[in-house]
């Protein structure tokens, strides 16, 4: 554009030539041929079509003085298409018929010269404006493509730091659970028996009411402690680490697995999809001559989905869907309000969707 803005200005300066000559058929031609020269530099910059054309319009002059009026445009496109030999003729062309044949008057000749230096120094300003806006251009881009990789850094920085968090609030957790199992459990344990013991040989009426209800009570913290051990070890499974542990000891085959779930897995929905991957790697063992298994675990806004494949031709008794492990896949879904198909084209596939029930998501929340 800023091309475009310079040309005009230069052939607004060779307009002053009005003011000194008449115009003709000759000017109008010289007119349009520096018009479509100036578009030539425009459309094709680095081919050799503007400085051929510069040239034919040096060229022209000779037979058509008028050309001389527009020659700074034609300057401006060579200049612009850096074709530097082709200035040299036309110079000694310009200088031998406008000085040295007359064609020219004194002023039109200072007319001229000041639209050569014109030309020369918009071109290089322009130039060096480009230059510096194609540079601008690209520190933006480089500071952008920064912005989004350090962004990018952030945002795996953050996630494995949430899962670094996950994974520890979970062993402890684990460890949680171990203590209280170990340690005042087996106290628990050791008391319940000892007033078991203290109520058999008990032979004072007075006492058996408080040792009833002391047994009462011992039991009962027993059970709310057994109740708290398994909840805390029920929400300590993490499932991505469980069936990687079940996909590394499995060595039959290799295994392709993807995982994309949260953190807050209902602990129903865990148990049952590492149970059924259990069973699936299972059941290729036994059943199938598959090379690969293919394992997609996927959460979505509504639902849960767990796809198993493989390539194997895998047996009758498998494909139909009423072996033991399958029905109990199926029991397992049922309970969860989901639904699980198999596919027998190309291997052997179990297809899994269990929706985010209300019942599912009290259950991750706590």
């Amino acid at each position: 554009m800023n091309h475009l803005m310079n040309l005009a200005a230069l052939m607004l300066f060779c307009m002053f030539c009005l003011f000194y000559v008449q115009p003709d058929i000759w000017f109008i031609l010289a007119f349009l041929g520096a018009v479509i020269l100036c578009c030539s530099i425009c459309a094709q910059r680095d081919s050799l079509l503007p400085a051929a054309g510069g040239f034919c319009y040096f060229a022209a002059a000779v037979f058509c003085p008028s050309f001389l009026y527009f020659y700074p445009a034609a300057v401006y496109t060579v200049l612009r298409s850096r074709k530097y030999a082709v200035l040299i003729p036309g110079g000694v062309l310009f200088l031998s018929l406008g000085s040295v044949y007359g064609h020219l008057s004194p002023i039109l000749m200072f007319l001229e010269l000041f639209c050569f230096l014109a030309a020369f120094f918009l071109e290089k300003n322009t130039d060096r404006c480009e230059c510096l806006e194609e540079e601008l251009r690209r520190t933006q881009d480089d500071s952008k493509e920064r912005d989004i990789l350090l962004t990018e850094k952030n945002r795996t920085l953050l996630e494995k730091q949430d899962y670094e968090i996950y994974n520890a609030t979970l062993r402890e957790r684990n460890r949680i659970a171990r203590e209280i199992h170990d340690n005042v459990g087996h106290l628990l344990s050791r008391s319940i028996l000892l007033v078991g013991a203290a109520k058999t040989v008990n032979q004072d009426t007075a006492l058996a009411p408080a040792l009833d209800s002391l047994d009462d009570s011992l039991n009962l913290a027993m059970d709310s402690i057994r109740r708290s051990v398994h909840d805390l070890r029920d929400d300590a499974v993490n499932m991505e680490e469980a069936i990687r542990m079940l996909i590394k000891d499995f060595t039959f085959c290799p295994v392709d697995f993807s995982y994309d779930c949260s953190h807050t897995v209902p602990k129903d929905v865990k148990y049952s999809f590492i149970s059924i991957t259990k069973e699936s790697l299972a059941n290729v063992i036994r059943h199938s001559n598959a090379t690969k298994v293919t394992i997609r675990l996927r959460e979505h806004p509504a639902l849960y989905q767990l796809c198993i494949s493989d390539n194997g031709a895998g047996s009758c008794k498998a494909s139909s869907g009423n072996g033991m492990g399958l029905a109990n896949m199926k029991e397992r879904i049922i309970k969860l309000n989901g639904q699980i198909h198999f596919h027998t084209e190309n291997g052997f596939q179990i297809w899994i969707t269990v929706p985010k029930e209300a019942k599912h998501e009290t259950d991750a929340r706590r």
